[in-house]
């Protein structure tokens, strides 16, 4: 049998093993076991990022709280005030700086709330994917089952087709079917195709004067564009 015949032959059965192959990737089973391994992947990295959020956000409150309390203490300097005034200061001065004080005050507070309000949000955020990670950790045991029972099937399906692959394989050059292994691996495919008017009938490349001496004289080519091996029919 000729070279490209086998080639055909061998590639014919291999377009069996990759319909199955895509079947079991586009499948419920694997897309349910995939989506919840994913999801239990990333979640403690979630809740590890959320909960380091968490202590940032109550340093700086305790911060905050400090910093109020230190000016808080500030403003009762001037709780003798009228004091000050009889003994002729400047109450201009005093206005002054209660006037700052009191307005960092009340700029930490907004601050204190907003952070107060940030603290409630994650926890909640927190205590929903928590939920949620224990409800798909009980979804990724049953899907993972599923998965499993349905691969068995596909394996078995995929060994059949192998089997008359490695039987086809014995009488084409290994050199060849190395190529044809690391094209397939690149997702080309069909990994064959004939020639048209001398031109790729994949892409529409035009042989080179050594690629029509070589498909003329029967020998596997290539593709100078695509790399898929033609034949003339």
């Amino acid at each position: 049998m000729a070279k490209i015949e086998l080639l055909l032959k061998y590639q014919t059965e291999d377009s069996k093993l990759l319909q199955i192959e895509r079947e079991a990737a586009n499948s419920e089973e694997w897309k349910n076991y995939s989506q919840t391994k994913s999801f239990l992947t990333k979640a403690p990295e979630k809740l590890e990022a959320m909960d380091a959020k968490a202590q940032e956000i109550y340093v700086r409150l305790d911060e905050l709280n400090k910093k109020y309390g230190e000016l808080a203490d500030t403003l009762k300097d001037f709780d003798n005030i009228d004091e000050l005034v009889e003994g002729g200061a400047d109450i201009s001065f005093y206005k002054k700086n209660i006037s700052q004080i009191t307005d960092k005050l009340k700029a930490i507070k907004s601050e204190m709330n907003a952070l107060v309000k940030s603290v409630k949000e994650a926890d909640e955020e927190y205590q929903n994917l928590k939920k949620k990670t224990i409800s798909v950790q009980k979804q990724y045991t049953e899907f993972s089952a599923k998965y499993q029972e349905y691969k068995k099937g596909k394996l078995a399906e995929m060994d059949a087709v192998k089997e008359q692959l490695k039987v086809i394989a014995k009488d084409i050059s290994p050199e060849v079917l190395k190529r044809y292994e690391m094209k397939r691996s690149e997702r080309i495919f069909p990994i064959i195709c004939t020639v048209k008017n001398n031109r790729c009938s994949k892409c529409g490349m035009e042989l080179s004067i050594m690629g029509k001496e070589k498909i003329d004289g029967g020998e596997v080519t290539e593709c100078e564009n695509c790399h898929r091996f033609l034949y003339k029919e």
